[in-house]
């Protein structure tokens, strides 16, 4: 069974450089059904749902392959075929994105019902909404949904939730409608704006990029590009509070501050040192440092993707702390397993309420799913002992090289 074993109080002090963004990366490769030509991206981390996407455009019919330092290059040449298999869409939420793209550009789409996860329901509701104002016929039937429209024509979009997913896949669509296409209530996220930056870039008139109302003028037809994808926003925080939760020095290269804005808000709160340059970012921890109350909110509020590795830092704080979590219902699945290193965490419903422990106590743990991966690392950095993690196949579908950067910190941890 995959495992970490990480032996804990070890300052981490040093310098590393962030990957590139899975949840930028990911939205951007489905958008390529919609490209002609060759095109290639760069800063794409190399993570299971990155290969996951790749395997899915290369059965659609476009030829994608890895390349060196962190490449990927796309030739869409050849006719697309429509259906998206099962095994791939069922592996990964995120396949739902080509839906989207295959629709505006074949007029078809053959996608299987994603499902579930771990953390809550994600249901597709509003991205199919979005196809249906569009124009587009929409059947769901024996696990999948059929999408049908001889060409998708502008219209007004509310979304009744800032959703990420159903504003990137309805902008991808409406690239290619007849006419003009206003979504209203856009979720704000980086990863849109990212999204928004390449299709323009491959010739696509998109206006409100970083508003809640995103205007799409629709084109004939988008071209091939090289692109680079923006620095991830939720590594270079994991990687932070693992300086912070040490009470290290620990500096990490390839970020756009703007994006960590929640973060840098928090733990500052907290008491931790941050010193903010153009593209870097240092933070010192303490001894000294205090308990903050965190609600998770849609960007630019604290992000949910944030909320367990802040609180493994709230298990080891000063003071009580009251956790809030609004977007996903079952994201507290982590505490549990937090309580086996001695936390001491009471949960109600959506709240989580900590109180802080002098230290953290070595043990076996089990990750249920990607962020409580990263969370029950960072107890593990802070823990007296050693704690084992099982569970890697989560961490690994959104972290590139973990244990290699924590140990070029200065942490002793093994694979």
């Amino acid at each position: 069974m995959s495992k970490l074993i990480i032996e804990g109080g070890q300052t981490l002090i040093g310098e590393v450089t962030s990957s590139g963004a899975k949840n930028a990366a990911l939205p951007i490769l489905a958008a390529t059904v919609l490209l002609e030509g060759e095109s290639e991206l760069r800063n794409v981390p190399k993570l299971m749902d990155i290969v996951t996407m790749v395997r899915m455009l290369n059965a659609l019919g476009v030829r994608t392959e890895f390349g060196p330092n962190n490449t990927v290059r796309i030739w869409n040449n050849k006719k697309i075929r429509h259906i998206a298999p099962y095994e791939l869409v069922t592996a990964m939420r995120a396949s739902f994105f080509v839906a989207g793209p295959l629709l505006a550009k074949t007029g078809l789409a053959k996608v299987p019902l994603p499902g579930g996860c771990a953390i809550g329901s994600r249901p597709i509701d509003l991205h199919l909404k979005g196809f249906k104002a569009l124009g587009a016929e929409v059947f769901v039937e024996h696990g999948f949904v059929e999408l049908k429209a001889k060409r998708l024509v502008g219209t007004h979009i509310y979304l009744d939730f800032p959703s990420v997913g159903a504003t990137e896949n309805i902008m991808m669509a409406a690239c290619l409608a007849e006419g003009t296409t206003v979504i209203e209530n856009a979720a704000l996220e980086p990863e849109i704006t990212d999204l928004g930056h390449f299709l323009i870039k491959a010739g696509a008139k998109i206006e409100g990029l970083d508003t809640p109302n995103i205007t799409i003028h629709g084109v004939e037809k988008l071209h091939g590009i090289q692109y680079d994808v923006i620095p991830d926003r939720v590594e270079i925080g994991t990687l932070m509070i693992a300086g912070a939760i040490t009470g290290g020095d620990v500096t990490v290269h390839n970020v756009v501050i703007p994006h960590l804005e929640p973060l840098i808000r928090k733990l500052k709160e907290c008491g931790a040192d941050i010193v903010c340059e153009r593209n870097l970012i240092q933070v010192k921890g303490n001894k000294d440092l205090i308990a903050v109350d965190i609600e998770t909110q849609p960007f630019p509020g604290f992000p949910t993707d944030m909320q367990a590795q802040m609180m493994s830092l709230l298990c080891v704080v000063k003071g009580n702390s009251k956790v809030k979590e609004t977007i996903f219902e079952n994201r507290f699945m982590h505490a549990h397993e937090l309580m086996r290193m001695g936390a001491n965490i009471k949960l109600d419903k959506n709240y989580a309420f900590i109180s802080g422990v002098e230290t953290l106590s070595g043990a076996e743990v089990r990750i249920t799913d990607l962020r409580a991966g990263a969370a029950l690392v960072l107890a593990g950095l802070a823990a007296e002992g050693e704690t084992i993690v099982y569970g890697l196949k989560h961490l690994k579908r959104g972290y590139e090289n973990m244990p290699e950067k924590i140990r070029a910190l200065g942490g002793r941890i093994v694979e």
